[in-house]
């Protein structure tokens, strides 16, 4: 319906001169689309002349082998048509390849029949139409995406088409299941280009290239870099910095992975990336027993579900482990994003329910005192404007209040709060996958703005027991345990207690 509502909509241009291809075309409606690739001066094709003719049809199964690819040049008119596509255009060719262009559906039907119909005969038999039926279920843009692959700057713009994929998704601009199976295969085919044998460690330093700093700091996301002098700390004495590259992408890390080379396990970020330290300080190997794992950053959006982070961080430690052989920790220091927006909404249901459970009744009462409210729900929505504005963190005695509640309320957000089983929060599910065990809240771990903002300033170890990586993953992904400390737990049963859980 879609499609045949777009044909009928489309406007095909007439040739025009140079000078008018070249001025800006006005918006058409939903039911048009605007053509502005040319092939050749003052000839407009359209969007749908482009994909039929670079959109090659699959070949047939017995000559899949034999036939010969088409010429590069289809690639390429491809990737400079979307490249000058406006947004909402995007969308609307990606809705078309994907819908116009992808299996088909009654020949597979066909085959599936053909297969039900050929069960009482040999095994090879089966098996042949079995393999038909495979092929069968190739969608026909799998050749395009494999084709712009080898082409130069081919991944790098594949990579880019699929995080224009996962916004049109997220932003429900589209709830097709044709763009679904189209962003499943390209993230297939991104996994197989991508694999573990693929990448390359590198790891940053000073000497690395000025592109590569510039590029590790923009993509920084869990803690900003502030300046030059910042990142010459983050990659020099008693820190390191390592990233995966591909080399089909020669100068873009892939996901970077900054670790602080410390005594014990850091309980602060404060200590790590905030505070001065000699720029040229000489390392003390004595001094490194540890490695805190305190920001992992992807900078491609298009490779989400890729797994490159918990490689990584596995290959980070095998590394240390050769340059410092005695190091016997390693944990991360991790941010936990949501907390504060989950406790606002919890905070709000209570509201409405005029439940107080949250706090205990000398919590409430200190809560009060220091907003000069009633220990009601009149303090309840004091408290609510103090932990969405931050303020509460300027007064001495409510830090000293709100620590017990606000510790075990990020407990039990961490530990309790599932989405199908697993851990609601992302950082949390990420660590657990890979093993980790969930070992220490730490209270005014982040004293930042956005750390206030984002967790009111606590952050969590997840610390690597190597020899319990693989088993602690296990538990979690297949019968969803969570591997905890008593710290922790303690915490978590505090809430359950206080809370009538």
């Amino acid at each position: 319906m879609i499609i045949s509502t777009l044909r009928s909509g489309v406007s095909f241009w007439r040739h025009r001169s140079v000078l008018v291809t070249a001025l800006r075309l006005q918006a058409l409606d939903f039911r048009s689309v605007r053509c502005r690739f040319t092939s050749a001066p003052g000839t407009v094709r359209s969007m749908e002349d482009i994909l039929t003719r670079v959109v090659v049809p699959l070949p047939t199964y017995e000559t899949r082998d034999k036939s010969p690819p088409p010429p590069e040049s289809n690639s390429v008119e491809f990737m400079h048509f979307y490249k000058s596509l406006e947004k909402e255009e995007k969308s609307q060719l990606l809705a078309t390849l994907s819908h116009d262009f992808g299996v088909d559906h009654k020949g597979v039907s066909e085959l599936a029949g053909k297969l039900l119909d050929t069960q009482l005969r040999d095994l090879a038999t089966i098996l042949q139409v079995e393999d038909r039926l495979r092929y069968s279920l190739t969608p026909r843009y799998k050749q395009l995406l494999n084709h712009i692959s080898r082409v130069e700057g081919g991944v790098k713009f594949l990579v880019d088409l699929r995080a224009d994929l996962l916004e049109i998704i997220s932003s429900k601009g589209s709830d097709s299941p044709h763009i679904r199976d189209l962003n499943g295969t390209l993230k297939s085919l991104l996994s197989e280009w991508f694999s573990v044998g693929l990448l390359h460690l590198e790891r940053i330093t000073w000497q690395s290239p000025c592109e590569i700093l510039q590029k590790i700091s923009q993509y920084e996301a869990v803690h900003p870099v502030r300046n030059w002098t910042d990142i010459k700390r983050r990659v020099g004495p008693y820190r390191r910095c390592y990233a995966f590259t591909h080399a089909a992408m020669p100068g873009e890390p892939l996901v970077v992975l900054h670790v602080a080379l410390t005594e014990d396990i850091s309980d602060n970020i404060q200590s790590i990336v905030r505070e001065l330290a000699t720029l040229d300080l000489e390392e003390d190997v004595n001094k490194v027993n540890t490695a805190v794992f305190y920001s992992i950053s992807s900078s491609q959006a298009g490779l989400q579900g890729v797994e490159l982070g918990n490689v990584l961080i596995k290959r980070v430690v095998r590394e240390l482990q050769s340059e410092f052989p005695h190091m016997s920790q390693f944990s991360s220091l991790s941010p936990i994003p949501g907390f504060s927006s989950w406790l606002l909404g919890l905070l709000s249901q209570h509201r409405k329910e005029g439940r107080m459970e949250l706090l205990t009744e000398r919590e409430w009462r200190e809560v009060a005192d220091v907003t000069n409210t009633a220990p009601d729900t009149n303090a309840l929505d004091a408290l609510r404007k103090l932990i969405s504005s931050g303020e509460w963190t300027r007064s001495e005695r409510l830090v000293h209040v709100l620590e017990p509640a606000l510790m075990r309320l990020c407990a039990w957000y961490l530990y309790g709060e599932k989405r199908r089983g697993y851990t609601l929060n992302p950082v949390a599910n990420f660590h657990l996958q890979n093993g980790a065990t969930m070992w220490r809240l730490n209270w005014h771990a982040d004293t930042s703005p956005r750390g206030v903002a984002n967790s009111c300033g606590i952050m969590v170890n997840y610390r690597y027991f190597l020899q319990e990586t693989p088993s602690n993953s296990a538990a979690y992904m297949h019968n969803k345990v969570i591997t905890v400390t008593e710290q922790v737990l303690g915490l978590v049963s505090q809430f359950q207690k206080n809370s009538k859980l």
